[in-house]
């Protein structure tokens, strides 16, 4: 029983061994080997449907309330 479960785990890793092997050949035989942009961003139908990334999406709106609050106009007083 033992020795089935551990020939399971090495032909698991085998596998997953053969699978990088498999893209790292693929990126240096590539030209300009890089992997696919693979982010909302970088998909060109989400972006034509306005589906953008929701990190990037706060990034943006934390932005537009840094420009609308400036802080050398405040005035704090004392009562």
């Amino acid at each position: 029983m033992l020795m089935n479960v551990l020939i399971v785990i090495g032909l698991a890793a085998l596998m997953v061994g053969v699978a990088f092997a498999l893209m790292a050949i693929r990126m240096l035989i590539k030209k300009g080997g890089k992997f696919p942009n693979t982010h909302v961003s970088g998909n060109k139908y989400l972006k034509s449907q306005g589906v953008s990334c929701a990190t990037s999406y706060d990034r943006m709106e934390q932005q537009k309330v840094r420009q609308q609050i400036n802080l050398k106009n405040l005035k704090i007083s004392a009562e």
